[in-house]
């Protein structure tokens, strides 16, 4: 590849090599002229006003691409299900949703992919809601020109790591809430919870079947759940009576229902004694108390991937360690926070 630099009174009816920027402050920043474009006369006076009193041609080697062409096999590489990927802008490919749903990135084939020489993949964190036409990823590389060996390693770790970007939409789930605690179930306090994650819930576009409430009781707690069962709740939330007082028997109530225990316990704060378990197919959540006072908390980080159709593991759960500490800021900007990032 050879680049010749040529002033731009002498580029007239030669082809532009590259995107020239335009930059505005405070108003624009996007392509003044797009590769491909035949310099004309009246377009002197325009590149001038921008800086530009040269110009660069572009004669490209054998093996060499150029950076647009290798974004965009690039962003088509790495792209899974339901997202869009835009034109080459400046060199840049943006990935889009296509869908509202829940976004996956594979970290370990991001870290493959920018191991590459003067290869650049940029994303959002894995496991966040998105809506259509939010943007995910961008995709660059550093040079204008690159080999094309560059693009085949990018593709390469792409079909060895599978989709690294996609986006699973939410299904629409039949949900069971189960109120304990016999401080409510008798009136001597009003229930506060049931306002907290019915809100949550509409936001996640579920069907409530019911709300019942409940002593502490294993046995009436237990039969609650198997009657949401039966009903065909594809989650059972069970609020309250998490800890390890005497009086709290929901963990107890989750096991003699039959349901295979997942985790008691979660490294996330607020969400330490949540408890995620599953009755054949069915998802049984036990809450504990943060999530009527706390706005974030465990809750928000696996019921959204309970909706994408994930069943979690131990180990889904114990990674939720790292990134799951909330500061309680004064006004909570969940998910554009680090927490369970």
């Amino acid at each position: 590849m050879s680049i010749k630099k040529v002033k731009v009174e002498e580029a007239v009816g030669m082809v532009l090599g590259h995107d020239i920027t335009k930059i505005v402050p405070g108003e624009y920043k996007g392509p003044a002229f797009k590769k491909g474009h035949i310099i004309r006369k009246e377009d002197i006076p325009h590149l001038k006003n921008i800086g530009k009193d040269h110009i660069f041609l572009i004669d490209m080697a054998p093996g060499h691409i150029h950076e647009n062409e290798a974004v965009m096999r690039m962003a088509k590489a790495v792209a899974g299900a339901n997202v869009v990927w835009t034109e080459p802008v400046e060199g840049r490919v943006n990935i889009k949703a296509a869908t509202d749903g829940l976004l996956k990135v594979k970290p370990e084939a991001v870290l493959a992919i920018n191991c590459i020489e003067h290869a650049v993949l940029s994303t959002l964190h894995d496991n966040r809601l998105v809506r259509a036409g939010d943007l995910l990823a961008g995709v660059k590389v550093v040079p204008l020109v690159v080999d094309e060996t560059l693009v085949a390693a990018v593709e390469e770790a792409a079909r060895e790591y599978g989709p690294v970007i996609s986006v699973k939409p939410l299904r629409r789930l039949k949900v069971g809430l189960i109120i304990t605690g016999n401080e409510v179930f008798y009136g001597r306090i009003q229930d506060r919870y049931a306002p907290v994650l019915i809100e949550k819930l509409n936001k996640f576009g579920t069907d409530l079947l019911a709300i019942v409430y409940k002593p502490d009781d294993r046995d009436a707690i237990t039969a609650a759940i198997l009657d949401f069962k039966q009903q065909g709740a594809d989650v059972v939330i069970a609020t309250g009576g998490m800890s390890v007082d005497p009086d709290d028997v929901t963990p107890e109530a989750i096991r003699a229902a039959g349901a295979a225990v997942v985790s008691y316990g979660s490294p996330v704060l607020p969400g330490a004694m949540f408890m995620l378990a599953y009755l054949d197919d069915t998802a049984v959540i036990g809450m504990p108390a943060c999530g009527m006072y706390a706005k974030t908390t465990v809750f928000d980080l696996v019921f959204p991937r309970i909706l994408a159709g994930e069943r979690l593991s131990k180990r889904d759960i114990a990674a939720l360690g790292y990134g799951g500490l909330c500061i309680n800021c004064s006004v909570c900007s969940y998910p554009h926070c680090p927490f369970g990032k």
